[in-house]
């Protein structure tokens, strides 16, 4: 796992609200589904990493605080051709997230000898068009890397977040309707 979210390195550039531990948290369901993708990565010499899971309300509240003050630190590394205050517009945040149920996952494919994340096209949470599973400027290895995560996905009950292709809701969610905010510890 890399909760991100949990350390200085993602879109803000500081530790977000709700994240006092590197843990990643979600329902029964999400995780044993889980277990079935990563056995079936398995197969091909590939495992998975965990950005995030589980997401407090509270973090998400910082995220939508964040986006109306003059902080710019990580436009660069992770919008640097959106306009923060149009992230949540462009889909890219939420004021409710999927997460805060414990069902949505954001991650990736390693290599479990090296631990290497495969190439995706783009790193996790860059906002932009390059991000969407459609993109057309990703080279066949970047598009095969990405189908291969969309379609283990898939299989194994998860939607995807067509803008976003680490970003994966169980279909059959115990709490869509429930919004959490208990601290990630």
């Amino acid at each position: 796992i890399d909760i991100r979210y949990a350390s200085n390195n993602n879109f803000i550039g500081k530790r977000i609200n709700g994240y006092s531990s590197s843990t990643a948290i979600g329902t029964k369901e999400l995780a044993l589904a889980l277990q079935e993708v990563q056995n079936d990565l398995e197969h091909f010499g590939y495992g998975m990493k965990i950005f995030d899971a589980y997401r407090p309300q509270k973090a998400v509240n910082h995220f939508s605080r964040w986006s109306t003050n003059d902080d710019v630190l990580m436009k660069d590394a992770f919008y640097p051709n959106i306009k923060k205050r149009d992230l949540f517009k462009e889909g890219y945040l939420a004021s409710k997230s999927g997460h805060s149920r414990g069902s949505t996952i954001d991650l990736t494919i390693i290599n479990i000898q090296n631990k290497q994340e495969l190439d995706m096209g783009t790193s996790y949470d860059f906002f932009g068009i390059e991000s969407s599973y459609n993109y057309s400027g990703l080279t066949n290895k970047q598009k095969s890397n990405r189908l291969l995560l969309f379609s283990v996905m898939k299989k194994y009950g998860f939607k995807p977040l067509k803008n976003e292709w680490w970003h994966f809701i169980l279909e059959n969610e115990p709490f869509p309707d429930t919004y959490f905010n208990f601290n990630v510890e």
